[in-house]
């Protein structure tokens, strides 16, 4: 399962997470990853949490936006998770592992949510996770998320970038790639 946040700063304790995507991921009759759904979330920063003006520069995000309709922490975490869950159960697997670029950021931030709603039955591997930094410096010599995309000659949108959803997506296609690459390459 491939996730991305967006958040308010770099304090999973403290600070808000704003966006939340995943892409779950399958097989296809060819044993190619590919991407099967993607989910996303707008979400409303909770009670006393920090947010550093300089990550709504960064990100775009604009709190005040009328088409943002964010849900609180705990239904957001429940619209991204259960999903998640239920890809597990079809699949027989007993943890989702987190695919991201960078996914220690992502996986700390999802992790502090989860406690704080107090939300049961984490699917997610509580520290295990796939780097597709590392991987697209391994592949393609670039471990920028723009850069490791365009190099795998997956198109990329600037104006997109740093939504939860067009990252996760691109972060997805990039995973995809690589492996399905990896497969080719080795025949395993």
């Amino acid at each position: 399962m491939v996730v991305d946040v967006e958040t308010g700063g770099f304090n999973a304790k403290t600070d808000a997470i704003l966006e939340m995507a995943a892409c779950i991921l399958c097989m296809d009759d060819f044993g190619r990853l590919k991407i099967a759904d993607t989910i996303a979330a707008n979400i409303e920063p909770f009670q006393g949490s920090r947010i550093e003006p300089s990550s709504l520069e960064f990100t775009g995000i604009d709190l005040d936006d009328p088409q943002r309709n964010p849900l609180s922490e705990r239904e957001a975490i429940q619209k991204i998770l259960l999903p998640v869950r239920q890809e597990l159960r079809a699949t027989d697997c007993q943890r989702a592992i987190l695919v991201g670029h960078n996914p220690t950021f992502d996986l700390s931030f999802l992790n502090a949510a989860i406690n704080r709603v107090n939300y049961k039955r984490n699917p997610f591997h509580p520290f295990s996770s796939f780097d597709t930094a590392t991987l697209g410096g391994l592949a393609f010599g670039q471990t920028v998320l723009a850069r490791a995309v365009q190099a795998a000659g997956i198109d990329w949108d600037e104006s997109s970038a740093h939504s939860a959803e067009y990252d996760t997506v691109k972060t997805a296609e990039l995973f995809c790639c690589i492996v399905n690459r990896w497969k080719i390459l080795t025949g395993l």
